[in-house]
Order: C-alpha cells, then structure tokens, then sequence
C-alpha cells in the first residue's frame, strides 16, 4: 500500500509527510470529539488524573513528538521506519498544538476564548503542511529551474528576497501571511506591500507622523476584521466547540 502510495499519490520522498500531516488532523479531529464528548458528560471518556493532577494530553503528546522526531532523523526517509515515525510524531503534533494554547498562557485555557488560539494554530499548521506536500518549498526555491538552482548566487537572491518580504509583512502586524509567505512568495510581497495593521511595530516606526497613513490603516483593519471575524469564529467553533461564555464582572468592581 505504501508503495503504491508512493508511486500513484504523492511525489518521490513525500510520503512520510502525507503520514505524518493525516495523522496530525486526524489525532486533532479525534481529540476534540473526545473532549466535547466529556465537556457534555457523554460517553466512557473522562479526564485523566494520577495522584490528584490532571494530566493535559499535551504531555504524551510532548512524548510521541520526541520519539517520532528524533525516530523520523535515525530512519531517514525511506522504508516503513520513517513512515512509522512520521505517524507517532504526527499524533504528537496534533496533542501538543491542540493545546498550544495553555502552553502559550501556562494556564487551563481550553474552553475559553484564549483558548481557541490553539483551533487557529492546528488550522494554519494543516494548511502549510499541505502546501509543502503539493510541492511548494519554503522561500520560493521551487520557483527556479534546474539551472538557477544550480547557480548558488540564484539560491540565495531567491531565499533572501523572499525571507526580507516575509519579515516585513511580519513587522507589518500579519503573522499569518508572513508564514504563508515563507512558503508561498507571492503571498508575502502581498503582505509587505499593503498597510500595516495598526498597533504593529512597523505602523508604531513609520506611521507616528503620517495620520492620513494612521487613519487609512485602521480603518482598513476595522473592516477586514468586521468581515472576516464572524466567519473564522464559526469554523473555530466548528472545529474546536464553542468556549465557555465569559464570567460577568464582579458587581464590587464596577464602582471602582
């Protein structure tokens, strides 16, 4: 199967990724029926506990990653060792970035609205794995023909100039498009050529004495979040469940 796989499918080498980027969003999908299922109070599952501690999924998850990473380097990648590894580390994946969040805060943030950083970090992280399994490489290589790749001086324009580009849509407050951009060149020109998001370091530096420019970024910002907000918290809902509703103000500190 893996052969045939490997001939009909997915480019020569690319098999292990194919593993690796399944079992990353089908460990995610699982894991997250199987949490809702508890949320709910349904079905056999429960959270699981050893001497009064509650043991986060993000722990074996820590654990399947170590050994899948370091398992996937000593197999090379060939042979059903590295497709082996590639499973066990994207199993791992999947249990550690669905909890990125309480990572992130050092805190049980799952069902809250923080937590839904970790649906949006398994989304985006799917979404690069399949663009480099489609053939795409990072900073543009790809782009070259057999006899630029051979030119070194090529190499490093492309993957310099495409990295500069990235880091300014970076700078720009587009964390997203910056990492779409490593991997898709176009994406981080768009990135580095539009405004910056108000609030960034590159609209702090260079938009402090231009309000016209000041202005114009925050009302683009305003609009592109009004128009995309409603539609990415349906999918993180979708995806993740919806989180808890947030605890009403005490009544004391409203005075104060």
């Amino acid at each position: 199967m893996g052969h045939w796989l490997q001939r009909n499918i997915v480019e020569p080498g690319k098999l292990p990724l194919l593993l690796a980027l399944a079992s990353f969003v089908l460990t995610f999908l699982v894991t997250r029926l199987i949490t809702r299922l508890i949320r709910a109070g349904k079905g056999p599952f429960g959270n699981v506990r050893a001497g009064g501690v509650h043991i986060h999924h993000v722990v074996p998850g820590i654990v399947l990653t170590v050994i899948g990473g370091f398992a996937a380097v000593a197999g090379g990648r060939h042979g059903f060792g590295s497709c082996a590894a590639a499973v066990v580390f994207g199993i791992g994946a999947g249990l550690v970035l669905d909890e990125f969040a309480l990572i992130l805060h050092l805190d049980d943030v799952y069902w809250s609205e923080e937590g839904r950083k970790s649906v949006e970090v398994v989304v985006v992280t799917a979404a690069l794995g399949g663009l480099l399994l489609l053939g795409f490489s990072p900073f543009g290589v790809n782009d070259l023909s057999p006899g630029e790749l051979q030119d070194r001086g090529s190499v490093v324009a492309s993957v310099a100039g495409n990295f500069l580009l990235s880091l300014v849509a970076l700078f720009k407050g587009k964390l997203r498009t910056a990492l779409f951009g490593v991997i898709v060149p176009v994406v981080a020109l768009v990135g580095a050529i539009r405004l910056a998001r108000p609030g960034s370091l590159w609209a702090r530096r260079f938009y402090g004495r231009r309000p016209r420019a000041r202005a114009k970024s925050q009302l683009r910002a305003y609009r592109h979040d009004r128009r995309w907000a409603r539609p990415r918290r349906a999918l993180e809902d979708w995806l993740g469940g919806k989180p808890d509703p947030a605890p009403d103000p005490d009544p004391l500190d409203r005075g104060r």
